[in-house]
């Protein structure tokens, strides 16, 4: 019950976030024909950007000129850092908000746990954030077919989708945890885009200046670096527990404080 009504309640703003990124990756794609195309011009283009501005994205480490470089460069950071803060915007908001609407009672006064209500709510994040990633890789696979030559590595197209959907759930676990532990929404909502935003901004900073290099280790997004991934072709293993053991140990924890809270109904 609580599952569906979630779902339900927030299948219009999924629709927006899938139509909008959707938008940006096929209109993205489109150009990379005429980028192949002028590649030896972009090439020169590029040497003239600052070495730590390539670092950032990137630049420094793959082929814009190839289709795999380019979606790395141009499509992963936008699937990375949009679906962070739209699973942060929705896990931010999914516990706090039945307070905030005054629907708790209704919720308490069903024969439900707070245990239940947690895992339904959890389920409908859980879901929402894959719908929005399996959106996201069928535009990527459809936006492919502009190049002459629209075929990828599967596996590395795989490690990068995979490492892109432990990311928004990095973020989306640490704001439901946050849901639970808070009252009002909108401070919830901007501790959680904080903690998006200021991990990009550290895996910017740790690009940018060496003396900074310290904090990419503090950013979940230097933990799924496409060019790391696309190189490599796999995913560093300490990365990906650090990620899974922040997820289960929020998870944990908005059980905990949930099951205890003081819930004025």
């Amino acid at each position: 019950m609580i599952f569906k009504r979630e779902l339900k309640r927030n299948l219009k703003s999924l629709i927006i976030w899938s139509v909008v990124l959707s938008g940006l990756i096929l209109l993205t794609l489109s150009i990379y024909p005429q980028f192949a195309e002028q590649q030896n011009e972009m090439n020169k283009l590029l040497e003239s950007y600052p070495e730590p501005i390539k670092k950032v994205f990137g630049m420094n480490e793959l082929n814009l000129g190839e289709l795999m470089g380019f979606y790395g460069v141009e499509i992963y950071m936008m699937t990375t850092l949009l679906g962070s803060i739209y699973s942060a915007i929705l896990a931010s908001n999914i516990l706090a908000k039945e307070e905030n609407e005054k629907t708790i009672e209704f919720l308490l006064s069903k024969p439900v746990g707070r245990s239940r209500i947690v895992t339904e709510k959890l389920l409908a994040v859980f879901v929402n954030i894959l719908i929005l990633n399996g959106v996201s890789t069928i535009t990527s696979i459809i936006g492919f077919q502009f190049a002459d030559d629209p075929d990828v590595p599967t596996d590395t197209f795989t490690l990068l989708a995979v490492a892109t959907i432990l990311l928004h759930l990095t973020f989306g676990a640490i704001a439901l945890m946050l849901s639970s532990m808070l009252k009002k929404t909108r401070s919830i909502m901007s501790v959680s885009l904080g903690i998006v935003l200021a991990a990009y901004f550290m895996n910017v900073m740790a690009g940018i200046s060496e003396d900074l290099e310290v904090l990419k280790y503090f950013s979940p997004f230097k933990y799924v670096d496409a060019a790391q991934i696309i190189n490599d072709n796999k995913l560093e293993p300490l990365y990906m527990f650090i990620m899974a053991a922040v997820i289960f140990i929020s998870v944990i924890t908005s059980y905990m404080v949930y099951r205890k809270k003081d819930i004025a109904v």
